[in-house]
Order: C-alpha cells, then structure tokens, then sequence
C-alpha cells in the first residue's frame, strides 16, 4: 500500500466514533471498526497495537474534541448560543443518519465494562462529559449565573442532552430536541443576565 492511499490515524479514530454511535461499543469489533472507515486491519493494529479500547479510547477523545471546539465557538456569544449549536449539533448527526447514529461517548458510557476494571473508554468519557460541562458553566458564570447553580445547569444540560439524542433515535423524530431546546433556554434565561 503506497502511502498516499494509507488511510490516516484520524480516518480510522472518526470511522471508529461514527461506528460506535450505531451499534454501541460491546457490539462492534476492532474488524469491524477498520472496515467501516475502509482500513486494512494491519493498519487498524498499526495505530491501535492495544486493539479495540484503544481505538474506542480516542474515538471517545476524539468526539469530546471534536464538539468541545464547537462549544467553545458557540458559547463566546453566550450560553444560549452554546446551547443551540450543541442541540444543532446533535440534530445534524440524528437526521443525517436517519436516527441510526447518536453519541458514541454517551455509548461508551452506559456499557457494562468486561471486567471489574474501569476500561479507558470509559474513564475518557467521563473526562469529555466533564469538559463540556465544565464549558457550558463557565460560560453561565461569565452571563450572570451563581457558581453553584451554573454547575449543575451545566450538568442538566448535558445530561437532558444526551438522553434526548436516545429519544430522537428511539421515536425516530427530533421532536424531543425542540421540547428539551425550548426548556433548557428557559433555564438559560432564567439563570442569567439578559
């Protein structure tokens, strides 16, 4: 395989994340992982000598990463603006994946691990949670919001989030992300100075 035809790190980890959004963690293999980001297993086993929790590992950092940015963007205009795009976000990747495709950290997250060891996938997803949360509280604190209080708004709106993307996959409609959009900018308001 010549180099320029190599599939790079980046395809396989956002190949990896996009599988793990479908099918879950326990339910796809690091075979599978590489073909769905049209990758020979040797080189799967190349980037990833540690096999699939390493691959899951930064297929998690890697979706943390990639909305942590946006986040950040978004929430220079304010927390309701982090909010929209964050729901935005989510919309985007329901619809265009015809509800097949939620949150691969949120996937990683609910997973029993195999053993009695906290699994990297699993601590890395905590570590993304908390980033967002910690984001958003900032950027409420930054509006007005009592510490305490912009903490745990930061944690409902992750959380209510998260569970409406399983909502949207499971009645197939992005109805749940307009109620839950509309009560959590409710919140926003109320927490922060207009």
């Amino acid at each position: 395989m010549s180099k320029e035809s190599a599939p790079s790190r980046e395809r396989i980890v956002a190949g990896a994340a996009d599988m793990i959004s479908r099918r879950g963690l326990s339910a796809t293999s690091i075979r599978e992982m590489a073909k769905h980001a049209k990758a020979p297993l040797g080189s799967t086993y190349h980037y990833f000598p540690e096999g699939k929790q390493q691959l899951a590992t930064e297929a998690v950092r890697y979706t943390g990463d990639w909305v942590a940015r946006r986040l950040r963007r978004e929430l220079e205009a304010g927390p309701a603006e982090g909010l929209d795009a964050f729901l935005s976000l989510w919309r985007t990747i329901v619809v265009e994946s015809d509800f097949h495709a939620g949150c691969p950290v949120l996937a990683v997250a609910i997973e029993e691990p195999p053993t009695d060891e906290l699994p990297p996938a699993l601590t890395a997803a905590a570590e993304v949670f908390t980033e967002w949360q910690s984001l958003l509280a900032a950027s409420l604190r930054a509006h007005g919001t009592e510490p305490e209080r912009a903490r745990q708004l930061s944690t409902l709106i992750v959380a209510a989030v998260e569970g409406t993307v399983a909502l949207c996959r499971a009645q197939r409609s992005t109805r749940p992300l307009d109620d839950t959009a509309e009560q959590l900018r409710s919140l926003i308001a109320g927490a922060t100075d207009h």
